[in-house]
């Protein structure tokens, strides 16, 4: 898609003749192209592009056999998460939901939610903890009594049941949540999201999905790429990106270019050749 960052350059590269000021296309239409081809769609385009790349030169049939693996984060379009934005939204997710399907609830706590919200905001800017825990204990208040309002006037329903199945079982699971709790909700629209770790001193923390990549090590040419459910060990994903990687290309690497986190016993136990590398920019046998 033409960005706002380098227009010019982008147009060129899209091969566009003359400067535009409109889109070429509706953005959402990407998306929609996307989901219609699903994961077994972009895995036959991915290896029909590793074909082409043979055919054409610009990878050779030996880099096939000597890969880097690595894991990434790939970023999901959600705001920071706090406890006061996810109570307001499922509250807010609720009543919506509640008009739609012409429920007539007990109280809705819109307005003493949303002002709840804030003066969280204004504690917490102010360093006036207790007050803030307050303010975000009644938040969660108004919440639980709109999700039982909700549950128990839509379970005599079967149809209105199914309606609000995703929502209250997301409210459900984001209510008991603590700062220690495991495989914590993030996000309402996007329940998948984890929060990742990478070691990154500019950003500590990064809420999305684990991705695995393989390339070659000789051109960088990509061979497999695999959105992973979760946050795994990054030494698990081995065996799901180098199955993935055989049957885009065909081929089984015997070599890979290893990284810290990546198990050299389990690379070793499958048959294949471990390297790692050095400050130099050399590759060292283990």
């Amino acid at each position: 898609m033409l960005g706002n960052r380098h227009p010019y350059r982008e147009q060129w590269f899209c091969g566009c003749e003359y400067f535009q000021h409109e889109l070429p296309c509706d953005p959402n239409s990407l998306t929609r192209w996307r989901k219609r081809l699903g994961p077994e769609g972009l895995e036959t385009l991915l290896a029909t592009t590793i074909q082409a790349g043979l055919e054409s030169g610009a990878v050779r049939p030996s880099s096939l056999e000597r890969i880097s693996v690595d894991t990434t984060v790939q970023p999901k379009a959600i705001t920071h998460p706090s406890d006061a934005k996810l109570y307001l939204k499922a509250l807010q997710a609720l009543v919506r939901q509640a008009k739609k399907c012409s429920l007539d609830l007990r109280q809705a706590h819109t307005r003493l939610a949303k002002r709840a919200a804030v003066q969280v905001g204004r504690y917490a800017h102010a360093r006036q903890m207790p007050r803030m825990r307050r303010e975000l204990k009644r938040l969660k208040t108004y919440l639980g009594r709109v999700c039982r309002d909700v549950a128990r006037k839509v379970a005599a329903d079967e149809g209105l049941a199914l309606r609000f199945a995703r929502l209250p079982g997301l409210t459900e699971r984001l209510l008991p949540q603590e700062r220690t709790s495991k495989k914590k909700l993030y996000s309402l629209h996007a329940p998948e999201v984890v929060c990742i770790a990478k070691g990154k001193a500019h950003r500590p923390y990064e809420f999305g999905s684990k991705v695995a990549v393989a390339v070659t090590n000789r051109e960088g040419f990509v061979l497999a790429s695999k959105a992973l459910e979760g946050n795994p060990y990054d030494g698990h994903t081995l065996s799901t990106t180098r199955g993935s990687s055989r049957g885009h290309d065909g081929h089984g690497a015997r070599a890979y270019l290893r990284r810290p986190g990546l198990s050299r016993a389990r690379l070793c136990a499958q048959g294949a050749r471990v390297h790692r590398p050095t400050a130099a920019g050399a590759d060292a046998h283990d």
